[in-house]
């Protein structure tokens, strides 16, 4: 009699995992069971449609450094199935890969559509059985093997993979089996700023910012977007990853320091003084004086130094000089709340990592019982970094089931 693996949820890592033990052991049994009507939903929403495979990091030192949660643990892993893996098995399943000048990697196609077909065809190539509109309502560790009960019938599995993502159910259920919760809370997040500095400029950006949260340690750095709720981009993004625990306790309500130009207030006040001698009849508002500062923005920056609209550079005095270079190097923004991605949606939290063996992604607590993915307390910035997370749990894992 072939042996029974059941895998709770049909996403990204659940895929990766049935395919690999398929394709490593054709005598067992694979069931996927997914809660809802449709499979890989967030491969299908991201990088807005087209799918953030991975990204362009081929070291295992250096691709840890994208997680802010999961880092130590994924190091040995990343060694036995990397980013080159995952552009490989793609590649050999006739799906050709691009790295994108931000060294973000998508299907040539430009369509996550070919990713899911890859992954669905693969899977029903090698016999996994898919299961929709399977909602898991218990988890029950019987003798050696697992029982598992849905909304319609009751399996019974050797063994068991859990990669259900980020869903709070799934985890109740997984405490049951004496695993602890890290209580999840929102790690992937724009900031919610309302702050006349920002009005009326949505879709303005600057190239490289420097953005901290006050009181903490968290900072980060790169391209910052105005939007009509605040401030985003991939600064923001990254701060709100790193920061996460920190923003949740504060209950979102937050000090963000942002510097412009990514430069040194000592710099910056030196340029203004130069320009001031050299442009002396001209008025200040005008254009801005420095190339990765929009005009708009600066308009905004200059008004809120207590410049005046019509006030030329050799009427404005060392006080004012002063406060337009905190306002490009130091300015301070209150926020409250956050807006989150719904369909792509990453939380901090999962599984406690010190109860996983991360040689097999298997439970410390319970022999044959695997996790994979978001499940973990494991997250990472925007740029396909998750994603790898979930191609190397469920590889591994897979490996693991198989053996």
């Amino acid at each position: 009699m072939k042996q029974k693996i059941i895998i709770i949820g049909g996403g990204a890592a659940g895929f990766f995992a049935a395919i690999t033990i398929a394709e490593t052991n054709p005598n067992f049994e694979v069931i996927i069971l997914e809660k809802s009507g449709k499979v890989l939903q967030k491969v299908k929403v991201s990088g807005g449609g087209r799918c953030n495979v991975t990204h362009a990091c081929f070291t295992p030192k250096e691709l840890i450094a994208f997680y802010p949660r999961g880092n130590k643990e994924l190091l040995g892993p990343f060694h036995q199935f990397m980013t080159g893996d995952t552009m490989e098995w793609f590649e050999n399943r006739g799906v050709p890969l691009k790295i994108e000048q931000d060294n973000r990697i998508f299907p040539e196609s430009n369509n996550s559509q070919t990713i899911i077909d890859c992954l669905t065809e693969s899977a029903k190539k090698v016999g996994v059985q898919l299961q929709l509109n399977q909602n898991v309502t218990r988890i029950e560790k019987t003798g050696s093997q697992f029982e598992i009960e849905t909304s319609k019938q009751i399996f019974i599995a050797d063994k068991l993979l859990i990669a259900s993502g980020s869903n709070s159910k799934i985890w109740h259920l997984i405490s049951k089996l004496k695993h602890k919760i890290i209580a999840p809370v929102p790690s992937l997040f724009t900031f919610n700023i309302s702050d006349d500095r920002l009005k009326e400029i949505p879709g303005i950006s600057v190239p490289n910012a420097t953005v901290s949260l006050c009181d903490s340690k968290y900072e980060s750095n790169g391209p910052l977007l105005v939007t009509h709720w605040g401030l985003s981009g991939p600064a923001i993004l990254k701060l709100s990853a790193f920061g996460a625990i920190f923003l949740a306790d504060k209950n979102y309500q937050y000090k963000v320091k942002v510097n412009w130009l990514s430069k040194s207030i000592e710099t910056v006040l030196k340029k203004l003084k130069i320009l001031k001698k050299q442009n002396p009849k001209k008025q200040i508002i005008v254009n801005s004086v420095f190339k990765d500062i929009p005009k708009r923005l600066w308009e905004k920056l200059v008004l809120a130094s207590h410049i005046k609209q019509d006030q030329r550079w050799a009427d404005i005095s060392n006080k004012q000089l002063e406060n337009l270079t905190n306002q490009l190097c130091n300015a301070t923004f209150e926020a409250y709340g956050k807006t989150t991605f719904k369909e792509e949606f990453v939380t901090a939290g999962g599984i406690d990592l010190k109860e996983i063996n991360f040689k097999r992604f298997e439970s410390k607590l319970h022999k044959n019982l695997f996790f994979a993915g978001e499940v973990l307390n494991i997250d990472a910035i925007t740029g396909g970094f998750n994603f790898q997370n979930a191609w190397t749990g469920g590889f591994i894992a897979g490996k693991s089931i198989a053996e």
